[in-house]
């Protein structure tokens, strides 16, 4: 089993900045890759960052430039680092990890962005 938690959500100004954590406990082994999704309410749960065992990152067009994902070096941590923040921005972002197709979920952290 895998267990995945998130912290570092919270209220911030449109422009400001947050640093999301996740820590991975359990059957870590191996792992394919980690990620951030994050779901507005009444929308879908879309893709933010991915970084892969071999340091591939991946983005989605709407955060390029501001969001950054990072892991530290046991791979049992994963970060993102949210710049530039806007009121769009505001949601609940889930961290995932995978292995040989399956995944696992974080419970999520809500991100707002307001005035």
């Amino acid at each position: 089993q895998v267990q995945l938690v998130e912290s570092g959500g919270g209220l911030v100004q449109p422009g400001g900045s947050l640093r999301l954590s996740c820590a991975a406990s359990g059957n870590i082994f191996s792992m394919n890759g980690m990620g951030w999704y994050r779901q507005a309410p009444g929308k879908e749960r879309e893709l933010v960052a991915i970084i892969t065992s071999g340091g591939t990152t991946n983005y989605a067009d709407s955060v390029k430039g501001r969001f950054t994902i990072s892991r530290d070096n046991a791979k049992t941590t994963v970060y993102l680092q949210m710049n530039s923040l806007k009121p769009e921005d505001t949601a609940s972002y889930y961290c995932n990890c995978w292995r040989n197709g399956v995944v696992y979920w974080g419970k999520g952290a809500l991100v707002t962005v307001s005035s």
